[in-house]
């Protein structure tokens, strides 16, 4: 597993892979994907796959706040691989980066995928999107835009939805203490956490109860 920040919004792109086989898989390429596939040829690596946390520009590419941000149109064209987006998220998807359906591969909560000896779980975590999802790998979560190390995803903005990430997090505070968490953003003082030191100071994450989430968000 490797953390690269990257694009001004100090994203993490994640590279999930096997020692083994090299084989990997990338999680949000965005921003660079020249430099992101140099690496990967650098380190020997061979892509295998895109792995979609949510549709936002940031994380995948697309028209944002009037730039056009590099995403996973480009890496298709220089290396085609196929896209795991949640199946609520793939349209979304398609739209954002104008990728085919043929390039997606829309998948569920529980739904698995191998890359080398590695298997990834996919978990939907709506409520940032409808279709937001994290990756499971072991006692690793890559958790997008779920779950920050000192906040959420926002639930502001078109197709968010306050009470779907309440209980989102509920999901995610149920997995055991020792796992790592390795968030979308670098927004937290760290670049990531264990879930159990993530509860400590999260205080999203020690709301209880529905109708304290309601006051507590506003």
């Amino acid at each position: 597993m490797e953390q690269i920040q990257i694009g001004p919004m100090q994203n993490f792109t994640y590279l999930i892979g096997s020692r083994s086989t090299r084989e990997v898989a990338i999680v949000d390429p965005a921003w660079d994907i020249d430099r992101l596939l140099q690496h990967i040829a650098e380190k020997d690596y061979r892509l295998t796959s895109a792995l979609v946390t949510h549709y936002h520009p940031d994380h995948i590419g697309g028209s944002f706040a009037n730039n056009q941000i590099e995403g996973l149109a480009e890496l298709m064209e220089k290396h085609p691989v196929k896209a795991y987006a949640h199946k609520q998220e793939a349209a979304g998807v398609a739209k954002v980066t104008g990728l085919s359906a043929s390039d997606i591969a829309a998948v569920d909560s529980g739904d698995t995928l191998r890359v080398g000896t590695v298997e990834v779980e996919f978990l939907h975590t709506p409520g940032h999107t409808p279709g937001s999802q994290c990756f499971r790998i072991k006692n690793t979560l890559v958790s997008g835009d779920t779950l920050f190390i000192n906040g959420c995803g926002r639930v502001d903005l078109p197709g968010s939805n306050s009470e779907d990430m309440y209980h989102s997090l509920q999901k995610l505070k149920s997995l055991p203490e020792d796992t790592l968490l390795l968030p979308g953003h670098n927004y937290g003082g760290a670049p990531n956490a264990t879930l159990g030191e993530t509860r400590k100071q999260n205080t999203y994450l020690a709301v209880q109860d529905m109708q304290t989430w309601r006051m507590f968000m506003g």
